[in-house]
């Protein structure tokens, strides 16, 4: 089930769904996300939104990364991926767009249920 849920301090959506969806899944607010990928994306000498640093930035703070299938039939949304992963906090990323799950509910500050993920990351 969707729950909206906007941790930015200002209530925007300005392209910042992955620092949204990471504070969401970490528990960490919107700034500590933000400080922490900039820093990391400097390091980097590449954006703090580059699916590269964001997704290093997971990996090393313990998430677990995970493909699905490109194709459809096989490909499922959001909300069906919600359904096969009722338990564990995950954040789906589907190339243009990142939703923390938590507990078989998706997270995000508008309805992105019906997006096609195309790669997952876990707690481990």
């Amino acid at each position: 089930m969707w729950i909206h849920c906007n941790p930015n301090p200002l209530g925007k959506q300005v392209e910042d769904c992955v620092v949204r969806a990471i504070a969401i899944a970490t528990n960490k607010t919107w700034y500590e996300v933000y400080d922490s990928l900039c820093k990391f994306g400097r390091t980097e000498c590449n954006m703090p939104s580059s699916n590269t640093v964001w997704g290093k930035y997971l990996y090393r703070s313990g998430f677990e990364p995970f493909m699905l299938p490109k194709a459809c039939p096989e490909c499922i949304t959001v909300e069906a991926f919600c359904r096969y992963f009722p338990d564990g906090v995950y954040i789906i990323g589907t190339g243009s767009h990142a939703v923390a799950v938590i507990d078989g509910d998706y997270y995000d500050s508008w309805d992105s249920g019906y997006e096609t993920p195309s790669y997952f990351w876990r707690v481990k």
